[in-house]
């Protein structure tokens, strides 16, 4: 099975030229296969969203390699690194962000008129999304008029958009209540199976976890 995502000798430290330095990351080795959906299971505080960001691109290593789809992205320029993310990475946080002024649907709209697919197929895609996820009626209701699990599947529903690689979330269920949690993950691992995609998804709920292909912590990364 190829990989989707390799991170190789990836080491991180904050404040590096202050009087007391933070390192975050030390030789980090992290592999995902394609299809294959991890659970990163890590204390806060541990470096989960740090290297979240690194493998999204979104923060560069002190040290190490980053192979998406078979492509080094180490030091890349900041124009290429962002057109990565558009076409390859979809994220997802604990909290939604959607934009209030927008609809559901206008919110998976944009990131992909941002890609470059045309309106009419854009328009299409969200709405094959939000029925995927049970919300085809709320297309035209803006993120106040959603309840927050309705808001949280479409943010599921707009990291889909683009259809990438992989999949990077963050605690994406962790602002939710318990149950409420449970039935959004379902939908979220549905989405990701249905799609064939790979997914990185960091949680504090050991029961999610246990739900996906396999579970690592960040202590057993680092060497």
């Amino acid at each position: 099975m190829s990989e989707v995502l390799r991170l190789e000798a990836i080491s991180k430290t904050y404040g590096k030229d202050g009087p007391a330095p933070v390192e975050v990351l030390h030789g980090l080795e992290l592999t995902v296969a394609r299809g294959e959906v991890v659970a990163l299971v890590a204390p806060s505080g541990a470096g989960k969203s740090t290297l979240l960001h690194i493998a999204g691109l979104l923060d560069t290593p002190d040290s190490g390699q980053i192979v998406l789809n078979g492509r080094d992205m180490t030091g890349l320029a900041d124009r290429t690194r962002t057109e990565a993310r558009r076409q390859e990475l979809g994220f997802v946080y604990q909290f939604h962000h959607l934009l209030p002024e927008f609809s559901a649907a206008e919110n998976i709209i944009l990131p992909q008129l941002a890609n470059g697919t045309g309106r009419r197929a854009a328009a299409e895609r969200a709405a094959d999304l939000l029925d995927r996820v049970g919300l085809a009626h709320r297309a035209n209701h803006r993120p106040a008029q959603l309840s927050g699990g309705e808001q949280q599947r479409v943010a599921f529903c707009r990291a889909l958009a683009n259809a990438p690689a992989l999949l990077l979330a963050d605690e994406p269920t962790g602002n939710l209540d318990p149950e409420t949690s449970d039935r959004v993950f379902e939908v979220l691992m549905a989405l990701v199976r249905d799609t064939g995609m790979s997914a990185l998804i960091a949680t504090h709920n050991h029961a999610l976890a246990g739900r996906m292909d396999r579970v690592i912590g960040l202590t057993e990364m680092a060497l």
